[in-house]
């Protein structure tokens, strides 16, 4: 039997505050955020953690119920993630209220994770005002709902080609995207960034620093962060020689290989490369390696003093400003602005 849907199941959030040692004040009225999440079977645990925790820690730093959350099922039961652990909820499917904002948490089961009940659910509360998110591959589900349109959504790599495949829309290689409807984040410790954004935009980059602090998150990353191009060992070992151009590529970033050398480590020709190399990866050799250098760059930038310049030559370019025009064209921002 569901719990009642009514501000009773905030309390979790707001009513008790643990008091930790380290303390935030906030100068001003306190204005609170309701949350909802949206627990489908099999949901992703660490995505779920990622992006519930950053807001109980804001309400425990500053002794203030900044953001309520509550849980919601299908059905009202508990529901197990795909790691076995099963979690309480606080109730089913009944209507939110509009200030509420509905994030849907799923995982494994990305494309048939909802039922239509679900679907309909999110379409009522979009239809009432209420504001929407996705963590992991809850974007399918909103995507499934109809209620992301044209709009790209931040997507796990590993889901990447499957939600291209079903939705006809190329989704973001960024860790997260806040739009103006909606908002979702790629999963994984990504959850974390995107509640930091919102801790930000809502009280100010000095309480988002000190959650992260909390959270051991060593820098706030900004939502133009891209995924690492990692692939899953399976898909290499079947590709053994795509496996060692990638490992030489990773070498080698300081004196980028030339395409003759790659394809020498290939073992084949340049133009089998080419094809090869793009049919496992969906990138030809020469972009995945300047990401490669780019996002060596930008941690350069980030976790070192080295001048800009001198992250220029580390990372393989000839001058400051052909790298610092292919740094603003990857990441839509200058390298001063990153540093």
């Amino acid at each position: 039997m569901s719990r009642p849907s009514d501000d009773k199941a905030f309390v979790r959030a707001s009513a008790v505050i643990p008091r930790g040692v380290a303390h935030v004040r906030l100068d001003g009225p306190v204005v609170t955020r309701d949350f909802a999440f949206l627990v489908l079977p099999r949901f992703t645990l660490l995505a779920f953690s990622s992006a519930i925790e950053p807001l109980r820690i804001a309400n425990q730093l500053t002794q203030q119920p900044l953001y309520n959350y509550r849980l919601v099922s299908m059905d009202g039961q508990p529901v197990e993630s795909s790691a076995g652990v099963r979690i309480e909820v606080d109730q089913g499917l009944e209507p939110l209220s509009r200030e509420t904002t509905a994030i849907v948490c799923s995982g494994t089961d990305a494309s048939l994770a909802a039922d239509k009940k679900v679907l309909a659910w999110l379409r009522d509360h979009a239809r009432r005002g209420g504001g929407l998110g996705a963590i992991c591959t809850g974007a399918y589900t909103l995507a499934r709902a109809g209620l992301l349109g044209d709009d790209a959504p931040a997507v796990h790599w590993e889901n990447r080609p499957a939600y291209r495949e079903l939705f006809d829309v190329e989704p973001l290689q960024q860790i997260y995207v806040i739009g103006r409807k909606h908002f979702s984040c790629a999963g994984g410790e990504a959850g974390v960034d995107l509640m930091l954004a919102l801790i930000t935009r809502d009280h100010g980059p000095k309480l988002a620093d000190a959650v992260a602090e909390m959270c051991l998150h060593s820098r706030r990353r900004e939502a133009s962060a891209t995924q690492k191009k990692v692939y899953p060992a399976p898909m290499l070992a079947r590709n053994p020689a795509v496996a060692r151009v990638i490992a030489a590529m990773q070498a080698n970033i300081a004196t980028p290989l030339d395409r003759e050398a790659l394809a020498e480590v290939f073992g084949r020709s340049p133009r089998h490369l080419e094809r090869i190399f793009q049919s496992v990866v969906q990138e030809t050799p020469k972009g995945y390696y300047l990401g490669l250098r780019l996002e060596e760059a930008r941690d350069l930038l980030s976790d070192t003093t080295l001048s800009i310049l001198e992250v220029a030559v580390a990372t393989g370019f000839n001058s400051r400003s052909s790298f610092s025009k292919a740094y603003k064209k990857r990441f839509g921002q200058s390298p001063a602005r990153t540093r």
